[in-house]
């Protein structure tokens, strides 16, 4: 019986075999996945903006100024999860695990507001179910066959004094950093040759509706064999889930977090992206927003390990809940 990870190497192959450029969007536990050729999209469904890649030119939208009220669930119950992972983490059953959550809000902008009005180099509009505007890479492909991966671990208050040399020398996020690229190193040695680190915990600065942020990141890269679109679902297939919002080993932290987590990520946490016949762009879906019954939701969370503070892990939850500024 053809599994729903089956379907999406199947299809993904077929179109890139063929080269024909398409549109993905799978969701983290690979349940609903998406992938349309670029042609079939109705842009009344679906919007994406994908490093200047789009289907849609920007509207006259109003520039309103943008206000996010949280409504954070309690301390003692992010601990209660918070916990359960701290106990597989001293079992050494993980070394890293991404515990995230949902925050009701309120927002005083519509999903395709939303869309138009946020700056970030990976935008999405899904129905009016969701919208993302994440700022992390999940893989990019070139056209020699070149692939990277630039995962993002490590936040804080750009307005913090001496954020950048905080954010650098704090231990705990080293060690998280340096466990993700082994991570993602491993991941693309699946599939790549000559696999190997560009760029070790360079520093964006990312402007929000509240405060700067920095984020930290580093940049993999490999060489993919020829005709590596032939078997592009394949290889995008054995990279998922994304290690910087999973952890590692990969298979048993997604128990510990289907364990500690109090709801369904859907498509927070999967990828979107495209493929033109040649090269690969795509992102990691954070920054989210869903709307149900008529309410928003905005999913954050973070990494956590055997040497995090849970008072620090829940006010990055709560400072992650942002819009980033145009």
């Amino acid at each position: 019986m053809m599994t729903n990870t089956d379907a999406i190497i199947c299809k993904m192959n077929e179109f890139g075999k063929n080269k024909i450029p398409f549109l993905f969007i799978i969701d983290f536990n690979c349940t609903w996945p998406v992938i349309i050729p670029l042609s079939e999209i109705k842009s009344e469904n679906i919007l994406y903006n994908i490093n200047g890649f789009t289907n849609t030119t920007k509207p006259l939208v109003e520039n309103k100024e943008i206000h996010i009220k949280k409504f954070p669930l309690a301390y003692n119950d992010f601990l209660n999860s918070y916990s359960k992972v701290q106990k597989h983490l001293h079992f050494g059953n993980s070394y890293l695990v991404n515990l995230t959550f949902e925050t009701p809000i309120k927002i005083n902008l519509t999903l395709k507001e939303i869309f138009y009005l946020s700056r970030s180099k990976y935008k999405l509009l899904f129905n009016d179910d969701f919208v993302v505007f994440s700022p992390e890479i999940f893989v990019k492909i070139d056209d020699t066959g070149v692939i990277s991966s630039y995962p993002m671990k490590g936040t804080i208050d750009a307005t913090t004094e001496k954020a950048e040399e905080k954010i650098i020398n704090d231990k705990k996020e080293f060690a998280e950093h340096c466990t993700i690229v082994d991570l993602i190193r491993n991941d693309l040695s699946m599939v790549a040759k000559n696999v190997y680190v560009k760029r070790f915990r360079y520093i964006d600065r990312i402007e929000t509706s509240e405060k700067p942020l920095l984020q930290v990141s580093s940049e993999i890269c490999g060489q993919l064999p020829k005709l590596y679109y032939e078997n592009i679902g394949t290889i995008i297939a054995a990279l998922l889930p994304a290690g910087s919002v999973s952890g590692a080993p990969k298979n048993k932290t997604i128990e510990i977090i289907n364990e500690s987590e109090t709801y369904s990520r859907k498509y927070y946490t999967g990828i979107f992206g495209y493929f033109d016949g040649s090269m690969l762009d795509s992102g990691v879906m954070i920054r989210f927003i869903e709307k149900r019954d008529g309410k928003y939701f905005y999913k954050s969370g973070g990494g956590i390990t055997v040497n995090s503070n849970p008072e620090n892990e829940y006010q990055e939850m709560i400072d992650k809940i942002y819009v980033p500024a145009s």
